[in-house]
């Protein structure tokens, strides 16, 4: 490939994006260019973006100053090689950027895959450097593509936080409240939580309550206007997804004492973040890492054991993802702008899930 196009945003401005396309350097002995075949975009891009210089996810996928190239999660094919043991064709999942092609430099290539291990991406978790070969991927299937790219690492953090919570005795609450209640990350971990038996709550738009409630996984979808109808005396864990000040700052002064941990995740309501208060009742919210709690469980029930756990838990969520997500294909970088923004501006659907191939 001659020439690769970059989709990026403006850090500053994320409602202003450019596609700009550039000649492809020779690749150096040990890298590889990968074509990167389909993404999907969801909430969990615009949380990347939104904490991209807290969190260092601009990092990632080097871009022009002042630009961004926003992480997503999708497949890839090896174009060029010349990284020992890495042959072009080699289909990969992975991190990806919004870009028609990148390169990597492959490190410890075996059976199942590789780490990128480019010297700008080792400041940052090793878990966004990994990719994985399909024709070994026990996850892998041609015929759910679609939902893995919208899923996967989304199911991933929900099924850590699930375990998070559980590991932590739900901090002594009885029942968990998710802002966000329609964001796919949320209802995939309400889905594992009330599993368990423990009661979730649902914080959603009025015109998302019906498809909320229709997931079946909360004991109870209100809208944000109701807040303060809950009980405020019943211990309660609170997992924002939202990012949302207001939001967060009426659940914490509503339950106060009652509020017994506070977990911070997303920022699907991003816009709204920056005005939070000074100091808010109940816990100081925390962030939530997940390659944290991945690292944890690695290192007390080994990799084996934790990716086990993780696939079993994939494969009953799996049908109830089918069942809930219309999916929508488009083609192109400027599709992908498009959708994008759409996020940024808070008006995409809830209930369709969005896959760009290139």
């Amino acid at each position: 490939m001659s020439q690769s196009s970059d989709l990026t945003v403006s850090r500053a401005d994320l409602s202003a994006s450019r596609i700009e396309t550039i000649d492809n350097p020779p690749l150096a002995e040990g890298e590889a260019r990968l074509k990167v075949n389909a993404f999907s975009v969801t909430a969990n891009n615009l949380t990347y973006a939104v904490f991209g210089d807290m969190m260092q996810y601009w990092n990632f996928f080097p871009a022009p100053e002042g630009q961004g190239r926003v992480p997503v999660w999708g497949f890839a094919t090896v174009v060029e090689s010349r990284a020992p043991g890495l042959g072009e064709g080699r289909k990969v999942y992975g991190y990806l950027p919004m870009s028609t092609s990148f390169t990597v430099q492959p490190s410890a290539v075996k059976a199942g895959g590789f780490n990128d291990m480019a010297a700008h991406r080792q400041p940052m978790s090793p878990f966004y450097n990994q990719y994985v070969f399909t024709d070994s991927d026990p996850l892998y299937a041609p015929d759910t593509e679609a939902l893995q790219m919208l899923f996967r690492p989304l199911f991933t953090t929900a099924f850590l936080i699930d375990d998070f919570l559980d590991d932590n005795g739900q901090f002594g609450a009885s029942q968990v409240i998710f802002s966000s209640a329609s964001a796919k990350t949320a209802w995939a971990a309400a889905k594992q939580i009330a599993a368990r038996g423990v009661p979730v709550i649902g914080l959603t738009s009025k015109r998302n309550i019906d498809f909320v409630k229709g997931l079946g996984c909360y004991a109870k979808v209100i809208a944000y206007d109701d807040i303060e109808t809950l009980d405020a005396g019943t211990p309660s864990v609170f997992v924002d997804i939202a990012g949302d000040a207001a939001v967060r700052a009426r659940v914490h002064g509503h339950f106060n004492d009652a509020l017994k941990y506070s977990c911070s995740v997303g920022a699907t309501h991003w816009q709204e973040g920056a005005a939070a208060p000074q100091k808010l009742a109940g816990p100081e919210p925390q962030f939530f890492f997940a390659p944290g709690q991945i690292a944890k469980r690695i290192g007390e029930w080994g990799a084996a054991t934790f990716g086990q756990k993780v696939a079993a838990a994939w494969a009953g969520f799996l049908p109830v993802a089918a069942g809930a997500t219309k999916i929508v294909e488009r083609d192109g970088l400027q599709e992908a702008a498009r959708i994008f923004q759409s996020f940024v501006a808070g008006n995409a659907s809830a209930d369709e899930g969005y896959i760009v191939r290139l």
